[in-house]
């Protein structure tokens, strides 16, 4: 039954080793032994044919979707799976084998394979069900965490690969760790230890503010708001304050109370100039969005480094409505370009958005043939990339040239030719302006045929 349950209740699937490794661990054992790990062939005998391996993912699996549905769906027969399962993984992570493992970017892992799963989900198990002894457990881990080996593991999992600074103290305290897994029964009494430090960056320069908001934890962020010393606008990695973090991901009720916090700039960018607003339009997070356009302190027009607009990100991306809700605003600028010349309604023609077109198209103030810096027009991109609909929508605009080179001569049929986008094609030889044999270039499928060549040769597309 305890091997049902892991496979029933684990976050992903676990490899056969793991999960045979994980059934030896004696929960609060300070010792792991391998001798009480059982064989792959022991495994599947106790459990009478209800679990399979999957032979080319080395993992072990229920022998149907509908007996894991069953089985999620009737709590009973597992009792308190999820504390458990938190439990095992603490336990596996406080023995002394584990513990005494080198934090070195290259450690001999081979005698630990449990360790990857313990590091990365015992906090999502005890999120869900955290009993008594999850909470003295995690206490235990966090007596002496500075150095332990799971800190690396969590935080590589997490992106930080290359930003990880082995030389900070703390290297990431108990408290970092509680925010990001969103634990809020241990956040007061962290809180509360001698020497703790609200504001505390770690070794990825995170404060646990900035965990919080980025994992969008809200209870564990309204208690680290209610702290008088907290710094709500203190940054993190990339001087990414919680705001932009929260922003960024959608996580709207953090968005929200961080507004309603005093002390929080919501036009403050980052490192690369990034504002919450720009990167809430680039996700296409629009109640965000619509938030922060609420606060008369945010420049809804703020460019990033390189000239991208919040419209810009959006128009990209596709959001039409974060789109419409910029252009509702009179100091966007429609038609602003980036620094290499682009267009928001360049950047929706390339990326196929008809209806992000159609809206930028109602607006006087946009150019429908304004090309960029290299010569490259909306109508370029789009038959580039083949978007028969935003094609068809051009050329429709009388200001829009069907024939119109970019700096090294290729015309949008040239170009809709060299990715053999047949109804582009059709489109514009039907028009009389489009010429097929523009700069001496003839866009016939005999000379497509060596369409690799010419990539080769340095005339690659946008």
């Amino acid at each position: 039954m305890a091997a049902l349950m892991w496979i029933t209740h684990s976050e992903r699937p676990l490899k056969v080793v793991e999960l045979c490794h994980a059934l030896a661990v004696e929960i609060g054992s300070p010792n792991l032994n391998d001798d009480d790990v059982p064989s792959i062939g022991t495994l599947l005998t106790c459990c009478q044919g209800l679990v399979a391996v999957d032979k080319e993912a080395s993992t072990v699996r229920l022998i149907h979707f509908t007996l894991q549905e069953y089985l999620r769906t009737h709590p009973e027969f597992f009792g308190t799976a999820h504390s458990t399962i938190a439990e095992t993984c603490l336990s596996y992570l406080n023995s002394q084998q584990v513990r005494a493992l080198s934090t070195s970017p290259s450690p001999d892992l081979q005698g630990t394979p449990f360790l990857e799963y313990s590091s990365l989900y015992w906090g999502v198990h005890a999120k869900k069900d955290l009993s008594d002894y999850v909470k003295l457990l995690a206490l235990k881990l966090f007596d002496d965490y500075n150095h332990h080996i799971s800190i690396r593991t969590l935080l590589e999992h997490k992106g930080y690969s290359n930003t990880i600074d082995l030389d900070r103290l703390p290297l990431f305290s108990g408290l970092h760790c509680a925010s990001l897994f969103g634990i809020v029964e241990i956040v007061p009494g962290l809180l509360e230890v001698e020497g703790c430090d609200i504001n505390q960056r770690d070794c990825v320069d995170n404060t646990p503010l900035v965990w919080a908001a980025l994992s969008g934890h809200e209870r564990v962020v309204r208690i680290l708001l209610n702290q008088g010393d907290v710094g709500s606008d203190k940054p993190g990695l990339h001087d990414q304050t919680p705001l932009l973090c929260a922003a960024w991901r959608g996580h709207e009720g953090v968005v929200k109370m961080l507004l309603e916090h005093g002390g929080v700039n919501p036009g403050e960018p980052d490192s690369n100039g990034r504002t919450p607003l720009r990167c809430a339009a680039w996700d296409g997070h629009a109640q965000v969005v619509k938030m922060l356009l609420e606060r008369g302190e945010v420049n809804p027009d703020k460019p990033h480094n390189d000239g991208r607009t919040p419209l810009f990100c959006a128009a990209w991306q596709g959001h039409v409505e974060v789109v419409k809700m910029l252009l509702e605003r009179d100091e966007v600028n429609p038609d602003k370009p980036d620094n290499d010349g682009r267009t928001p309604l360049m950047c929706a023609a390339l990326s196929g958005h008809v209806e992000v077109v159609k809206i930028l198209l109602e607006r006087d103030e946009v150019n429908p043939d304004k090309p960029d810096n290299d010569g490259r027009t909306p109508l370029r991109c789009a038959a580039l990339n083949g978007h028969v609909g935003v094609v068809k929508i051009l050329l429709e605009r009388d200001e829009v040239n069907p024939d119109k080179p970019d700096n090294d001569g290729r015309t949008p049929l040239w170009c809709a030719a060299l990715n053999r986008h047949v109804g582009v094609v059709k489109i514009l030889l039907e028009r009389h302006e489009a010429n097929p044999d523009n700069n001496g270039v003839t866009p016939s499928w005999d000379v497509m045929l060596g369409h690799l060549v010419i990539r080769r040769v340095g005339l690659s597309p946008f």
